[in-house]
């Protein structure tokens, strides 16, 4: 076999006049060679010989990890000895000198003693531990010891807890670089707030899987802020349930933002002038579709910097927009628009929000999308509800749409079910009937609606010259 490529180590028995090289390296070394060893082997090499006696008490990181209890389980040692476990950790610590621990990693996803873990925890945070990892899945709530929100030399701090997390009065943590917080439900805006408040020097910040259902109005601010990461949980409760919480982030030095899942949050991204990568990914919900799409587009209202360089989409030729559109997406829409100059069929399911607010001569036309001027074929707005802005958009979309060929509006039921209110929208698009080249309105009734009474109504509200059925190159239908 070749040995082309590989790494070949020969050991070889010099006899007993050899010398130990590894040995006589000073004690920063061996810590720092130490340090990439599981714990467990670490305490071992105090067998090796006298040199080795105490050099393990110093070492700067130490991993707990109650998977050490099931590693050699068998079918006759069930359950586990917790009492091992117990016992190896309090002997680490009780015989550890005096010396600050850079790392302390402690993961008890099965073993869960709160006196014990209190008190684990408690001798890191008394050790000045520098970085400190906690994942724990309790039994019952479970309280940090307050020091850890008091470390005057924290500078990571990773927490995963299936239970409410909950704070000292008191959160001030002045080199704190990197919060990493997962599975824990946060119990309170106040004491949230504080969270977020007392580290001032933060950089990074990461919320995996976190509950925010007791939370109403949360603020993010922070200008050393460099990388946020929220991942969400969907929250699909009762109607009455929790409503959802407002996160505002003002960080203006923001670099890196990554969402991922559900956003069951309105998160309001208000500073982010300096940021230069952002990833958001957010899958189809089965329930509460309009919802998640109206958190979706206000977290990227506050993106909208970002989205100054869309690519051009020039094979696209069907868009069909599912979201009902607000006040603050119209002009986002013109600005996507921009980027299909191919477009030729448009269809909106949801028709305008009642907070959109439109006039003939609003800056949102001052650059009409090209494909809506010279592309354009077909346009259908379904939940038509003949307010004053979709009038607008759609007498816009007439004057300006020179080989629009067909026009569906579907009208929701209070269209029809109010005859004033169909008289006036018909009266509206009158002056677009006229003023457009033989317009052709095919018609479907509704059923609270006489079909020869509407066809008649319908007749001398919007057509008073002109035959209904007359032909006309283009065709409106109003359904």
């Amino acid at each position: 076999m070749s040995s082309i490529g590989q790494t070949r180590y020969v050991i070889q028995d010099t006899g007993q006049d050899s010398v130990d090289d590894i040995s006589q390296l000073p004690d920063c070394i061996l810590h720092h060679i130490l340090s990439f060893i599981p714990t467990k082997d670490v305490v071992k090499t105090a067998i090796l010989s006298k040199r080795w006696n105490n050099v393990w008490t110093s070492v700067s990181n130490l991993d707990f990890d109650d998977a050490l209890l099931y590693a050699n389980e068998t079918e006759n040692r069930y359950p586990p000895e917790e009492t091992c476990f117990i016992n190896f950790v309090e002997r680490v610590l009780s015989l550890r000198d005096a010396s600050n621990i850079k790392k302390f990693r402690l993961s008890c996803r099965v073993f869960f003693n709160a006196p014990c873990i209190h008190s684990w925890i408690a001798s890191a945070v008394m050790h000045n531990v520098q970085k400190l990892d906690i994942c724990l899945f309790v039994d019952d709530p479970f309280v940090l010891p307050s020091s850890v929100f008091c470390s005057q030399t924290l500078t990571s701090l990773k927490v995963e807890m299936n239970c409410v997390l909950e704070f000292p009065a008191i959160i001030h943590l002045p080199y704190l670089k990197s919060l990493h917080l997962s599975l824990v439900t946060f119990a309170n805006d106040g004491s949230t707030q504080k969270l977020f408040s007392g580290c001032p020097v933060l950089e990074e910040l990461t919320l995996l899987d976190c509950e925010w259902l007791n939370l109403k109005d949360i603020t993010i601010a922070s200008s050393t802020l460099k990388r946020l990461t929220i991942d969400d949980l969907p929250y699909f409760g009762p109607p009455d349930g929790p409503k959802d919480c407002k996160i505002k982030i003002f960080t203006s030095n923001l670099v890196y933002l990554k969402y991922t899942g559900y956003p069951s949050n309105d998160i309001f991204v208000c500073d982010v002038s300096s940021l230069v990568k952002a990833y958001i990914s957010v899958p189809v919900p089965h329930k509460k579709q309009k919802e998640v799409a109206s958190h979706v587009v206000n977290l990227l209202k506050g993106l909208s910097n970002m989205l100054v360089d869309l690519p051009v989409f020039k094979n696209l030729t069907r868009l069909d927009l599912t979201m009902e559109f607000r006040k603050s997406t119209i002009e986002a829409l013109m600005k996507f628009l921009k980027c299909c100059p191919n477009l030729q069929s448009l269809f909106f399911s949801e028709g305008f929000n009642h907070d959109v607010c439109l006039v003939e001569n609003d800056l949102v036309w001052s650059s009409l999308p090209k494909c809506i001027s010279s592309r354009l074929k077909m346009l259908t707005f379904k939940n038509f509800h003949g307010n004053d802005a979709e009038i607008c958009f759609l007498k816009c979309v007439l004057q300006h749409a020179s080989v629009l060929k067909k026009m569906n509006i579907l009208c929701c039921q209070n269209v029809f079910g109010d005859p004033n209110r169909l008289y006036e929208v018909k009266k509206a698009l009158q002056a677009v009937s006229k003023g457009s080249n033989w317009l052709y309105f095919f018609l479907k009734m509704a059923a609270m609606v006489p079909v020869f009474d509407f066809l008649a109504y319908l007749s001398t509200a919007v057509c008073d010259e002109v035959p209904i059925f007359k032909f006309r190159p283009v065709y409106l239908s109003i359904c």
